[in-house]
């Protein structure tokens, strides 16, 4: 196993190449893909110490199952999700899962990395007296409701009580690029 091996799953392949140069210019070899099938077959040639998954993926799938894949085949892999969807839910599950941190877009390799030296917890994180608004919990029901549904946005919508389209709208204003 190459320690600098990096894995880099994103789908916008624009973002993926400025990651990718910015990542070799320290010192990484990266890997990327831009689907969960082709994480599969990079991982039978390949065992990267780092991950960098994109939380949605083309086609509504979800890198959630890019990280299940990841830590079952390296548990010591450090895998951090990046998504403009961020949400408790997505990030508990990823977690769970075996992601050592979460990061909402925008972030720069600085943070990347940054969080990849962040593996323990922070027991001297600041905790808030503010509770969250009204709009910051429909947007964390809606999308757990995404994550339970694989990223569909038909089935959540039905789940959700309101037309596809209405979700599709929702989805965009709150679409981090």
């Amino acid at each position: 196993m190459d320690p600098r091996l990096l894995l880099l799953v994103e789908d916008d392949a624009a973002f993926a190449r400025t990651l990718a140069r910015s990542f070799e210019r320290r010192g990484y070899l990266v890997l990327s893909a831009a689907s969960a099938d082709e994480v599969k077959l990079l991982l039978q040639e390949h065992r990267p110490g780092y991950a960098v998954m994109d939380l949605k993926l083309a086609g509504n799938t979800s890198g959630l199952n890019c990280i299940q894949m990841l830590h079952e085949h390296n548990p010591q892999a450090l895998i951090v999700v990046l998504t403009g969807y961020a949400s408790i839910a997505t990030a508990v599950e990823a977690v769970k899962l075996g992601a050592c941190h979460y990061l909402a877009k925008p972030s720069n390799t600085d943070d990347i990395e940054a969080a990849f030296g962040r593996i323990a917890g922070d027991t001297e994180v600041e905790l808030t007296q503010q509770t969250s608004s009204i709009k910051t919990v429909e947007w964390e029901h809606i999308h757990e409701t995404l994550a339970e549904s694989g990223f569909n946005i038909s089935e959540a919508a039905r789940r959700l009580g309101m037309h596809r389209r209405t979700l599709a709208r929702k989805l965009e204003k709150r679409q981090v690029k």
